[in-house]
C-alpha cells in the first residue's frame, strides 16, 4: 500500500510516518505505533475498550503463521484488527477509529514504564 495514500486516508486524525517492517508496515504518530500494513489492508491496535467495535463491523484480527515449514505450525494474533472497509471512504470516521487505537498505544506505553520501574525499584531494596 502507498505510504502516501495512508498518510492522506489519516490526515483528518493527524500526522502519521510509515516504517516499512518484515511483511508489512507500520503506522506511527508521536513516534507510537497504533497501526499495522500488511498485505494491503489497514490493521488499528485494539484491546478490551475498542474490539467490540472492530466485532460489530465484522472485522478480524491479524494472525500470522510461525513455523510453517515444520511439522508443527501454530497460529498467533497480534492485537490489531482490520480496518473496517467503510472507513476508508469516511475519514472524519476514521479519524475517530484512529485516535482509539493511539490512545490505546498511549497506554500500552504508560503501563511498561510503570513495570519496568516497579521491577527496577524492587531490586534496590
Amino acid at each position: 500500500m502507498d505510504p502516501e495514500f495512508i498518510r492522506d486516508l489519516f490526515s483528518q486524525f493527524g500526522p502519521v510516518t510509515i516504517r516499512r517492517m518484515f511483511s508489512g508496515a507500520g503506522i506511527f504518530a508521536d513516534g507510537l505505533m497504533f497501526g499495522l500494513v500488511v498485505d494491503g489492508a489497514i490493521h488499528l491496535k485494539v484491546d478490551e475498550t475498542n474490539i467490540a467495535d472492530f466485532e460489530r463491523e465484522g472485522c478480524r484480527p491479524f494472525t500470522y503463521t510461525r513455523g510453517k515449514n515444520s511439522d508443527r505450525p501454530t497460529c498467533h494474533a497480534l492485537p490489531y484488527w482490520r480496518l473496517p472497509e467503510r472507513l476508508y471512504d469516511d475519514p472524519d470516521e476514521l479519524a475517530v477509529w484512529a485516535g482509539r487505537a493511539f490512545a490505546i498505544a498511549e497506554r500500552k506505553k504508560s503501563a511498561s514504564r510503570v513495570r519496568t520501574k516497579r521491577k527496577g525499584s524492587s531490586r534496590r531494596k
